[in-house]
Formats: structure tokens, sequence, C-alpha cells
């Protein structure tokens, strides 16, 4: 997934809101920062957040499947892996729902250029 935000394909990407509810943690803002480590933990990219909006699971759109730039980029792939992903990733207890709140993030990568 570095590779994809590095060579400028992935400029998106998706987490279940109830996941931050959970933990008890803010959604991301507009203007935040994030260092993104490679599988050594090395720092490789600052990214910034330029766009964030809460979106059921079932009205995410194509346009959000491509920028997230994985797969064949298909909104049928992004909704594949992701309802998968909120099932057997979650930190919470709610499982997986077509209508659960999904926020979507976009991001320009700041460093490297």
């Amino acid at each position: 997934m570095l590779t994809l935000v590095l060579d400028g394909t992935k400029t998106a990407t998706a987490s279940a809101q109830w996941d931050y509810e959970h933990e008890g943690e803010p959604i991301p803002r507009v203007g935040d920062l994030s260092i993104l480590l490679d599988g050594a933990e090395h720092p490789r990219a600052l990214i910034e957040v330029t766009h964030v909006d809460v979106r059921p699971f079932d009205e995410v759109d194509a346009e959000h499947a491509h920028l997230e730039g994985e797969g064949d980029r298909s909104l049928e792939h992004w909704r594949t892996v992701h309802e998968r992903f909120f099932a057997d990733h979650a930190s919470h207890d709610r499982g997986f729902s077509p209508s659960m709140p999904v926020v979507l993030e976009r991001f320009r990568v700041l460093y490297p250029r």
C-alpha cells in the first residue's frame, strides 16, 4: 500500500467510524498530518488530509474506490475487500453492516515529492 501512496496511485483511504468511537478517538480532520512507515518501521512519507466525509458503507461511490487505488480500482473490488476487512479487523463489537458509517479521507503527499 505504501508503494501506491508513493507513486501517486493511492490518494484516499477509508475507516470504520465505529472503530474511532470504540477507541475514543476523533475522526481525522482536514489539515491533519500523518507519517507513513515502511515494513521496517522507517518513516517514508508525510501526508496531509485534504478532505473528510462520513457515508454509509453502501453509499461509498466509484470515485472514492478509484482514488484508493487498490486492486482493479472498481467499486465492486472496494466493497468486497472492505466488507471483509471491516468484519475481520474491527475493534468494535457491532460487526459489519451495509449501513455502517465509513470515514472517507483524501490526502496528499507532502514528503517525499
